[in-house]
């Protein structure tokens, strides 16, 4: 079969890769909603920030299995590429997904990428392909789900009110105010997860152009962050996707290291869960990836009510080391 590009995708197309990702997903649940047609034609579209390649197999006259790649900055970026492969689950051990990387490798190599990363679910069959092209495990996550209704608002008003002193908390909808945005960013870099796959320094002006991606697709950004003075101490992101607000995205969460031991992140979190009851009622649950290693947070996740539903792995490969047409 040969693997083709799509720069430009049709509206067929785009059908068609939604059909593939249904597929995947109902062979690999992995414990996540079934994929949404119009999430798919966005994932699929163009993103401030970034740049998107797409490639595809087809067997007869159908989408076999799709590719996308997003590359985040300019050509020759530091930071690396993130890549996606699905196979339809008849037609895999077919060589389709090797393919369908190798064109994807020489895309990379043509943007002067030097890494790119994945992030798959454990005990499916993207664990060993991946394996056997190079990849390597740099973070393992466990994926939480907490749903409100199980959370007691006493505890949420306990919680509340154990409000560490010298602190303040202030909260806004969409993308950080310029008074926040710097302090922000610092705040950023205590995402150990983050620091040990992407080195990539956090910046006011990368903060904005983060969200607003958010912003661009329709979704609503989230933040609840702890001040001392000016200094954002610890803060925590979540975000409510416009085409099914049931579910919310638990997103960054951290504490910056002189201010931890002081049960800021449950704080904060917990301030969250009040904020969304009173102004997005219709939010019934917050998904979230905690690093296996990352034993304060996924205490504090613990303690709010959220329970494990899945692990996954996040896997990265130089770019070098990738298969070739």
């Amino acid at each position: 079969m040969d693997v083709i590009a799509l720069d430009d995708p049709t509206e067929a197309q785009i059908r068609e890769w939604h059909d593939v990702l249904t597929a995947v997903h109902a062979a690999d649940p992995g414990g996540d909603p079934a994929p949404d047609p119009e999430q798919t034609a966005r994932l699929l579209g163009p993103e401030s920030g970034s740049r998107r390649r797409l490639w595809a197999a087809a067997d007869g006259g159908r989408l076999a299995g799709v590719a996308a790649v997003r590359l985040p900055g300019e050509p020759g970026a530091g930071r690396p590429a993130e890549i996606d492969i699905q196979v339809r689950p008849p037609l895999r051990r077919r060589g389709l997904g090797g393919a369908l990387l190798a064109a994807a490798a020489d895309g990379l190599r043509a943007d002067g990428r030097t890494s790119v990363i994945t992030q798959v679910f454990a005990g499916t069959p993207a664990v060993p392909f991946l394996e056997s092209h190079g990849f390597e495990c740099v973070l393992t996550l466990r994926g939480m789900l907490l749903r409100l209704d199980d959370v007691p608002p006493e505890r949420l008003a306990r919680l509340l009110a154990a409000a560490p002193a010298g602190y303040r908390l202030v909260r806004w909808r969409g993308v950080v105010p310029d008074e926040h945005a710097s302090a922000l960013a610092r705040a950023k870099h205590a995402m150990a997860d983050f620091a040990e796959v992407d080195g990539t320094p956090w910046d006011a002006h990368r903060v904005r152009e983060t969200e607003e991606v958010v912003a661009k697709r329709g979704d609503d950004l989230y933040t609840v962050a702890a001040l001392a003075g000016d200094v954002v101490a610890g803060f925590t992101e979540v975000v409510v996707p416009h085409d099914d607000a049931r579910r919310a995205a638990q997103y960054d969460t951290a504490v910056v290291p002189e201010h931890r031991g002081r049960r800021i992140g449950i704080w904060v979190k917990a301030a969250m869960l009040r904020w969304l009851a009173e102004e997005r009622s219709e939010v019934r649950e917050i998904e979230t990836d905690n690093s296996d290693d990352n034993a304060h947070m996924l205490a504090v996740n613990e303690e709010l009510g959220f329970r494990m539903e899945r692990e996954s792995m996040e896997y990265q490969a130089f770019v070098d080391a990738l298969p070739t047409r």
